[in-house]
């Protein structure tokens, strides 16, 4: 009886103790998975987009110029530059930020300022609209800003940031300056040297100026083996007038300053853009003219050169000794 009742109460004793700790462990188990709810039902911080300040570029922009109809989207944008890529543009392309606001900086420190808005809008495509065009302050088709439009066939274009990506991206640069430097709109050149032979000297000067030797003995040595069709077959443009020009009388003033002579001499109107008053040329210069405005600038007679460089003959076949002696009597204020 006595060995009973021992044993009894010992029983009775590891009840309590397993009891007790049963009541521990459940306790644990309720304090783990109350966390555990309690973490599950936590709500996520907000996501906080940045706020733009007032005066910034819109972080998209929908193209309606030619038979562009993209969405594009900003990537970047300072006091220099606002780069906007559309869809299919590899977000990981960084190189524009840099150089096309280092090309666009020492364009406006050459020619001077390109409307109130000191930035360039550079847009890229991949995949569609090869090739690339400009637009500028003076015309609304791109919304009144200085632009840069470059596209490309291929869906990995712009990746390298050399050579050709550099080289289009610059050329369309300057197109801005041949038609809208000095508050005039309109290229009265173009139609003598055309689409890129004002391009060839321009890009070689902006190589240079910006300390990018390898690109400009690069594009040297692609420019003076260029030929053309006009005014005659084998015209060499870059090699046998803008080089010497370049060279002999004053490299990037001899540049800037044919613009200058043409903004104070040649025929102009008003113009007003966005309520503000500009001007525009009212035609275009003939290859006599053109000569002449060349001579001014370099502060030299150029008509030797352009005689070696282009024959005797404009384009059409005219002879432009004759209009070069009127523009000395039309243009009497430049003088060489």
């Amino acid at each position: 009886m006595k060995h009973s009742v021992l044993f009894l109460t010992n029983y009775i004793k590891a009840m309590k103790n397993i009891f007790s700790l049963s009541v521990i462990v459940l306790f644990a188990l309720l304090a783990c998975n109350g966390k555990k709810e309690a973490d599950a039902v936590k709500p996520a911080p907000p996501i906080v987009e940045a706020i733009d300040p007032p005066d910034a570029p819109s972080k998209t922009w929908k193209e309606h110029w030619f038979e562009h109809v993209q969405l594009l989207n900003r990537v970047y944008y300072d006091t220099s530059v606002v780069v906007y890529y559309d869809g299919d543009v590899k977000p990981t392309i960084v190189w524009p930020k840099t150089y096309m606001a280092e090309a666009w900086n020492y364009t406006k420190k050459t020619y001077g300022k390109f409307g109130d808005d000191s930035r360039l809008f550079v847009i890229y495509h991949a995949g569609k609209y090869s090739g690339g065009h400009p637009g500028t302050y003076l015309d609304g088709a791109h919304d009144y800003r200085n632009v840069t439009d470059c596209g490309a066939s291929s869906l990995d274009a712009w990746t390298t940031g050399v050579d050709n990506d550099i080289d289009l991206s610059t050329h369309e640069i300057g197109h801005i300056v041949e038609g809208a430097s000095k508050g005039i709109k309109e290229s009265p050149a173009f139609d003598i040297w055309h689409d890129s032979k004002w391009m060839e000297i321009y890009q070689y000067d902006v190589y240079l100026g910006l300390g990018r030797t390898a690109d400009a003995q690069r594009w040297y040595n692609k420019m003076m083996t260029t030929t053309d069709s006009y005014p005659k077959a084998g015209t060499q443009w870059f090699k046998n007038w803008f080089l010497p020009i370049y060279e002999n009388y004053g490299k990037t003033k001899v540049l800037n300053g044919f613009f200058t002579l043409l903004s104070q001499n040649f025929p102009k109107q008003q113009l007003t853009v966005q309520g503000k008053s500009y001007q525009q040329y009212t035609r275009k210069m003939n290859f006599g003219e053109f000569v002449h405005f060349w001579s001014g600038s370099a502060k030299a007679d150029l008509a030797p050169l352009a005689l070696a460089a282009f024959g005797s003959k404009d384009e059409k076949g005219a002879d432009w000794a004759p209009m070069l002696v009127q523009a000395k009597k039309d243009f009497p204020n430049i003088t060489y």
